[in-house]
């Protein structure tokens, strides 16, 4: 092993380690003790040797420009790459966007964690975020460690939220509540489970009337500076829901009623989509009284507000319309629908999250359980010492 250089200015000594990086250049470090002097340039040519060493100017970069430079290269449509950026301008950066990366620790972190005034559930959201980005720093060799995935650092866990759905005359309460153009959302929300830009984003075009069947192929996206455009569905995942009689009889009555409105507006694909930033024109089931798309923001405060009044919730029950996609679930567990139909017709890409969602919703299965091992066992023999007794 190399010694540590003696180096004495002034009356004063100091050791200086000398030594080279994984790319042949001379490094060094000065130490005013010997003996510190001396294990760093152990610990660092071992480093070197077991391919573990760290440039140590790689961590003096500032968590903001690893950020920056990390959503630069994350595969985001824009409207994903737009919330995400903002909860780091908002959240992160007035606190750790300044820091080096090899100053920050685990208990950075939860100091963060500490002084950030959101729910419990959005700190876990952003804490994602962060966890992301020391990963690539990880990965990058300009950390060793990633600060926010220690015990300690990491967001306590939330009590998940027990959902109360409403009942079926709570739905009819808020189909009555809107204007009349607008009730077919309260019919297809409850009936099909579609998310609200779902909704808004549907056109006749997407429904086979034949088969009963409803193609979810795009939504309708609020991004900055409250622009709409079209995107794909929630995760980017395309998919096909019955339409029962009744649902597919109110559309078909809306549509004579309110004949579609072909709106224009741009696609917001995943990078390297073709059509990504192209105008794309489709006929809409439902639009403004202007004949535009509709805008979630404007549609909540200025028409779904009324809903909440009318529907008279109960207690742990929530007002908005996404209520209508919990009914829809509930409805379909209690008629014995199996979870993984339940996912699919919903759109979750994982089954284990539906579960997790609507578990309390599902019917109690004792009696079932008993019946269906009484059949199957019905012609086995429980012999006694005296008699063969049939279950």
């Amino acid at each position: 092993m190399p010694a540590p250089e003696k180096r004495t200015r002034n009356g004063k000594t100091r050791w200086l380690a000398r030594y080279r990086d994984p790319e042949g250049k001379q490094r060094s470090k000065t130490f005013d003790r010997q003996v510190d002097a001396q294990t760093f340039l152990d610990e660092t040519v071992v480093s070197v040797r077991r391919g573990t060493y760290l440039d140590p100017d790689a961590g003096r970069e500032t968590f903001r420009a690893h950020a920056e430079a990390w959503l630069a290269m994350q595969t985001f449509n824009t409207s994903t790459r737009e919330v995400v950026e903002h909860r780091l301008v908002k959240h992160v950066y007035p606190v750790l966007g300044s820091k080096q990366l090899a100053q920050i620790k685990p208990s950075t972190v939860k100091a963060w964690l500490a002084g950030l005034k959101v729910s419990k559930s959005y700190a876990r959201t952003i804490h994602a975020n962060v966890s992301s980005i020391l990963a690539a720093a990880v990965e990058d060799e300009k950390v060793a460690k990633n600060a926010a995935r220690t015990k300690a650092s990491r967001p306590g866990k939330v009590a998940r939220r027990r959902i109360v759905p409403w009942s079926a005359e709570q739905v009819a309460a808020a189909h009555r509540a809107l204007a009349e153009q607008y009730r077919i959302l309260v019919t297809l929300g409850a009936g099909l489970g579609m998310r609200q830009g779902e909704l808004f984003g549907l056109s006749p075009d997407d429904v086979d009337f034949l088969r009963g069947e409803v193609h979810v192929r795009r939504q309708v996206k609020v991004l900055a500076g409250n622009k709409l455009v079209f995107s794909l569905p929630k995760g980017e995942k395309t998919r096909d829901v019955p339409l029962p009689p009744s649902v597919r009889a109110a559309l078909a009555l809306h549509l004579k009623r309110h004949p579609a409105v072909a709106v224009s507006l741009p696609w917001d694909g995943e990078p390297g989509d073709a059509k990504h930033g192209e105008t794309l024109t489709v006929p809409l089931v439902t639009t403004s009284r202007e004949k535009k798309p509709l805008n979630r923001n404007h549609f909540n405060t200025y028409h779904w507000h009324a809903v909440a009044d009318a529907v008279k919730l109960t207690e742990g029950q929530e007002g908005g319309m996404h209520q209508l996609r919990h009914f829809y679930a509930s409805v379909l567990l209690d008629a014995g629908e199996s979870i993984k139909v339940v996912a699919e017709h919903l759109g979750h890409s994982d089954p284990g999250f539906t579960l997790r969602t609507y578990t309390h919703l599902m019917p109690a299965s004792g009696d079932r359980t008993k019946k269906a091992v009484d059949a199957a066992l019905s012609c086995v023999p429980v012999v006694y010492p005296d008699a063969s007794v049939s279950l």
